[in-house]
């Protein structure tokens, strides 16, 4: 233990001389909550702005259904006569990139109206175009509200109860909270705080072997009375703690860069508090033993700096994956999903921000098995550490 505690202190110490280095890497824990919180904060802004601000489209033959154009402006589209004579010209216009959306009325509008028949009219727009599909939406929603509008008043006209038209009554029940409703905005959480973790333990793998062979003191190291397992324990330890210190910054700064985003304006909340903090940190942290025995085994089988960087870098993203997948394809945890790392750090995660209770079963299985596969990484670059092949 004095061995493994000696080889802690000499990595450590080593790794806070380089300054650059150390700060580089912990700068790292706080990019990602930083750029978290622009982004999210622009999304929010622009989604409540898209969905309040009054648009303007262009209409063709917006003359012929004056009553359409009106209604619409009370929806807060100006619809206003378009330059163009005909729906190819829109379409041009709108595959050119000069107009996001536009109507076209048929001329035969208000006679087909008069006869109880469906008036036609066309929407343009380039469905390939992301910024403007909430002006699309918003568009099609007005023209569906006065459809259903005329459909009442041509059923009422003619002496029928429009309810006969609706033998459904479809009511929204929400049992989401708050708090739940949070998580589609904070569904990437886990994510920027894995990455975080590993970026706080890469230079510490990197340099405790690769560096240290470049540099010639892998060699005398390795000649002295003490164990390679011992010797390898003390930087997977080193490893591992400068991936907490990440771990619990990255934490904190995502804690306060939460505080400033509006979620309120788009009914939704997240609390991380320091009791939120601290159940992320004890969910979190198995990762850092899994990164440090998965950087350092990695690292042992490198043969320059250089190369022990490309190397890392790459798996550094293999224990990410899964939390990818399982943003494209939400599923409710089970004890099986606890068995992966990351996914089920992910889950547990993703509990804790909708202020949901954490099943103890769950977190053991996810902090056990983590820990295990880390250990077995440890186990991996001991191996190689009494390998003759480590210096060649």
């Amino acid at each position: 233990m004095n061995a493994i505690v000696t080889v802690l202190r000499k990595e450590v110490r080593d790794t806070l001389r380089d300054r650059r280095a150390v700060l580089s890497s912990l700068a790292g824990a706080l990019f990602g909550p930083a750029l978290f919180a622009v982004f999210m904060n622009f999304t929010v802004e622009r989604t409540i702005d898209e969905g309040e601000a009054a648009i303007e489209i262009p209409v063709v033959n917006a003359a012929d259904a004056p009553n359409l154009v009106g209604y619409l402006g009370q929806h807060l589209i100006e619809a206003k006569e378009a330059a163009f004579d005909s729906r190819e010209e829109l379409r041009a216009s709108v595959r050119r990139g000069e107009t996001e959306v536009g109507l076209v009325i048929d001329k035969q509008f208000g006679t087909a109206l008069g006869e109880g028949k469906a008036a036609r009219v066309w929407i343009v727009a380039d469905r390939a175009n992301a910024s403007a599909q909430t002006a699309v939406a918003r568009v099609r929603g007005a023209l569906r509200s006065y459809s259903s509008l005329v459909g009442v008043l041509r059923l009422q006209l003619r002496g029928v109860d429009p309810g006969v038209a609706r033998p459904l009554a479809i009511l929204n029940d929400d049992v989401s909270t708050p708090s739940g409703r949070s998580v589609l905005l904070l569904g990437a959480f886990t994510y920027f705080l894995l990455f975080a973790c590993f970026l706080g333990g890469l230079h510490v793998a990197v340099d405790s072997t690769a560096g240290e062979r470049e540099r010639g003191s892998l060699e005398p190291l390795l000649t002295l009375p003490v164990s390679r397992g011992a010797l390898v324990a003390g930087k997977f330890a080193a490893t591992a703690f400068f991936m907490a210190v990440a771990l619990i910054i990255g934490i904190a700064a995502f804690a306060v860069a939460v505080d400033y985003l509006p979620l309120a304006e788009v009914s939704m909340d997240a609390d991380l508090g320091l009791v939120e903090c601290a159940m992320a940190f004890a969910v979190l942290v198995p990762i850092a033993v899994l990164g440090a025995g998965l950087l350092n085994a990695v690292t042992a089988f490198t043969k320059s700096f250089k190369e022990a960087q490309s190397y890392s870098g790459i798996a550094m993203l293999l224990p990410t994956l899964p939390i990818l997948l399982i943003i494209l394809n939400p599923m409710q945890p089970t004890i099986s999903m606890m068995l992966v790392p990351s996914l089920s750090q992910h889950l547990l995660i993703t509990s804790i921000v909708k202020a949901e209770s954490i099943d103890p079963l769950y977190f053991a299985v996810s902090a056990t098995s983590t820990v295990a596969i880390g250990a077995l990484f440890g186990l991996l670059a001991v191996w190689r550490y009494r390998s003759e092949k480590l210096l060649v």
